[in-house]
């Protein structure tokens, strides 16, 4: 059986009454009561909550200068040197070392060697910054400090 056009079922669509009173239209439409709300082409603000004081005032606002920058501090991962004695002789201690080691955190912050503790043994370190005290007590036990960029 073939399917012609004057062979489909007709879909009809209910014609709309228009002015014939608030009977055809729903009575207020979902528009409330009286008021600029119920009326055509009305709009609200961009951020009106209906009269709740609105997110944008809610929110706490950031004061002072120092708050913006804060984020673009970056913070070194300070490292002793008695944790360095975990590490055998010899050996090139860099930051992705000290991250399997558990020593650092995360590999996008800076390397600080402190000092604190004695080493035992030869090293070599490679971090961003190290005290005085700390490549003092590295090279009294015969290692080097590289200080990398």
């Amino acid at each position: 059986m073939t399917m012609d056009l004057h062979s489909l079922p007709q879909v009809t669509h209910r014609k709309r009454r228009r002015g014939r009173g608030i009977g055809s239209q729903g009575a207020k439409s979902g528009r409330g009561q009286k008021g600029a709300g119920s009326r055509a082409g009305a709009y609200s603000k961009a951020g009106f909550e209906g009269g709740q004081t609105p997110l944008y005032m809610r929110l706490p606002k950031g004061r002072g200068t120092k708050q913006r920058f804060r984020s673009q501090v970056v913070k070194a991962g300070a490292v002793a040197v008695k944790h360095l004695n975990q590490f055998s002789n010899g050996t090139i201690v860099g930051p992705e070392q000290l991250r399997e080691a558990g020593l650092i955190g995360r590999l996008d912050k800076t390397v600080k060697i402190v000092g604190g503790g004695a080493l035992g043994h030869k090293l070599t370190i490679r971090a961003h910054f190290a005290t005085p005290g700390a490549k003092a007590t590295i090279e009294s036990a015969g290692g080097t400090v590289e200080i990398i960029s």
